[in-house]
């Protein structure tokens, strides 16, 4: 979820300053009351009104190892992930080696070099 802009939170200040209630101001821009609480109590305590930075700060695992992925799928594209794992030498989920392969756009599939199965009415 994107934050409030600077606009609108200026707005809402000057509206809390002029007098106007917090239920009141809420209804006003339409957020919540407990928003515009809030807005208040952190420019009383420390002077910023801007939004915060996302708190989510995680950097993935296998980021140092993106070149090196991209390297091993682009030269045999049919790897498994175990295979994969092996290579990079890393001691990791499946599922995180996953996440990390869909991150950057790439697909780990098998090809299969027989015929199609032959699956119809019997």
């Amino acid at each position: 979820m994107k934050p409030y802009s600077m606009d609108l939170r200026e707005r809402v200040l000057r509206a809390c300053d002029a007098g106007a209630g917090t239920r009141a101001v809420a209804q006003r821009f339409a957020v919540s009351e407990s928003w515009v609480r809030r807005l208040k109590q952190r420019r009383k305590a420390d002077g910023r009104t801007a939004p915060r930075s996302s708190r989510n700060r995680r950097t993935p695992k296998l980021a140092a190892h993106a070149d090196r992925i991209r390297e091993l799928i682009a030269a045999t594209p049919d790897l498994t992930l175990a295979e994969l794992r092996a290579k990079l030498g890393v001691t990791v989920a499946l599922g995180t080696l996953w996440a990390a392969v869909a991150g950057l756009g790439l697909t780990v599939k098998k090809k299969s070099t027989g015929r199609p199965s032959r699956t119809g009415p019997t």
